[in-house]
């Protein structure tokens, strides 16, 4: 027993430190007092980059802001779309419904880089200019099918009889849908989009292929900047992005605690 238990202890490490290692080194040379972009020799601690990137001397922010514009825009499209889609096919049972679901489900199926070319040839046939609005239909065609799964296991394990006493009780489709399914779903709905969003801000890929002049996400601007060398106020981003999660997931958990005892 005690080898066993030495021996998954030892596993569970070795995954810890795959998983961890890297986020605490980016964290750790966000703090480097080296400003060489092409060695990672570290010779100190120093803020100079987060300095660096408050001035946004390289435009780090600005594509930040429009990656979370561009994540925000997609994500509130692709709930609606994904939300309506999933109830819409929880409710009706047609004979192709399950190849039409396979068809919803393509796209976070398909490789991105497959979607990329379909979608620059789609856009550039139809002359579409490229920059955001060509970005925001990209992403929502990758972000709905997330949704739509979420939901749908949602819906899954809800009682399809409520809705149906709500109209019975005089309320309208829309009013039933309101009132009863979507506070009922909202929990998957809500997790649907999180996931979108994360998969929004950390696509290179399609991103690559359909954005334009004056709109770059930070994915693709941090790529732009790899062949000059890598600044390290990239890693001053990171870190504040994480303590960001870290400080959003605490105040989750702490609220969550608190409904939790007030329940009781």
């Amino acid at each position: 027993m005690k080898k066993n238990g030495w021996r998954s202890f030892l596993y569970l490490g070795m995954v810890l430190i795959l998983m961890y290692l890297p986020i605490i080194v980016t964290v750790l040379y966000s703090f480097n007092a080296n400003t060489s972009r092409f060695t990672f020799q570290f010779t100190g601690f120093s803020l100079q980059h987060y300095k660096a990137l408050l001035a946004d001397t390289n435009g780090l922010l600005d594509a930040l802001w429009q990656s979370l514009q561009l994540a925000l825009y997609s994500c509130l499209i692709s709930a609606v779309l994904g939300t309506l889609g999933a109830v819409g096919m929880a409710r009706r049972k047609f004979r192709f419904a399950g190849a039409l679901e396979g068809l919803a489900l393509l796209p976070a199926m398909t490789p991105e880089i497959i979607m990329a070319m379909g979608f620059l040839a789609i856009f550039t046939a139809v002359g579409l200019p490229f920059g955001m609005l060509t970005l925001v239909l990209a992403h929502v065609t990758f972000c709905v099918p997330y949704i739509y799964i979420v939901v749908k296991g949602r819906l899954a394990g809800m009682d399809p009889d409520l809705p149906n006493a709500a109209r019975d009780l005089g309320a309208s489709p829309m009013r039933a849908f309101c009132s009863v399914t979507l506070p009922l779903i909202f929990p998957g709905v809500l997790s649907g989009t999180l996931l979108a969003f994360a998969m929004s801000m950390d696509d290179f890929v399609i991103s690559f292929f359909v954005t334009g002049p004056g709109t770059t996400t930070l994915p693709v601007k941090i790529y732009s900047s790899v062949r000059m060398g890598v600044s390290l106020q990239v890693n001053a981003l990171s870190t504040l992005m994480l303590g960001t999660v870290f400080l959003l997931m605490a105040l989750f958990r702490l609220l969550r605690r608190r409904r939790a005892v007030q329940t009781t």
